[in-house]
């Protein structure tokens, strides 16, 4: 699967996932065969899609893990790794932080991007030596994100069929 995809798929799975919101207002409605009803300022989980949509509305507001301390542990961790190690990422790490982004003021924005692209330098790095030199094992892909994982992949077919162009099929 392309990585375009892959990301498609990963991101409606997460808008389909339950997200916590307080309610703004008692609010009793049907959202395409979805039941939502709530009191005001009662907490409760339902489907991200539903969520965002009540929240542009101002019926809600959803309440998210903080992808900025999320970012910011992803990077500590990533530069205590040595240069042949990754650490953890969620499977849907940059799926979440994208989200999370769109919401986020151009100054918030900004630097939140900016750690965010030094977090993914030293991933890429770090990727391409492994991918080239290995096929991806299952312990690997559980530290890697679905964007990764495919870019993985790419990586190391890329370096197979160079590496048979130059050195020629030895069967």
């Amino acid at each position: 699967m392309e990585l375009e995809d892959v990301v498609k798929v990963h991101s409606i799975g997460f808008g389909l996932e339950d997200v916590k919101v307080e309610f703004k207002h008692d609010l009793k409605m049907d959202v395409s065969g979805i039941q939502i009803e709530g009191k005001q300022n009662e907490i409760m989980n339902i489907p991200r899609w539903v969520a965002n949509i009540l929240e542009t509305e101002k019926h809600v507001i959803v309440h998210e893990q903080d992808m900025v301390q999320e970012l910011k542990q992803a990077k500590v961790k990533e530069d205590v790794q040595d240069e042949d190690s990754l650490a953890t990422l969620d499977k849907q790490f940059y799926i979440k932080l994208n989200a999370y982004l769109k919401k986020l003021e151009k100054d918030d924005f900004d630097k939140v991007q900016s750690m965010l692209n030094q977090l993914v330098r030293i991933r890429q790095g770090k990727i391409v030596r492994l991918a080239d030199s290995a096929k991806l094992t299952s312990d690997l892909s559980s530290k890697l994100s679905v964007e990764e994982e495919v870019y993985y992949n790419q990586i190391h077919n890329a370096s197979l069929a160079f590496k048979k162009e130059i050195l020629g099929d030895k069967k």
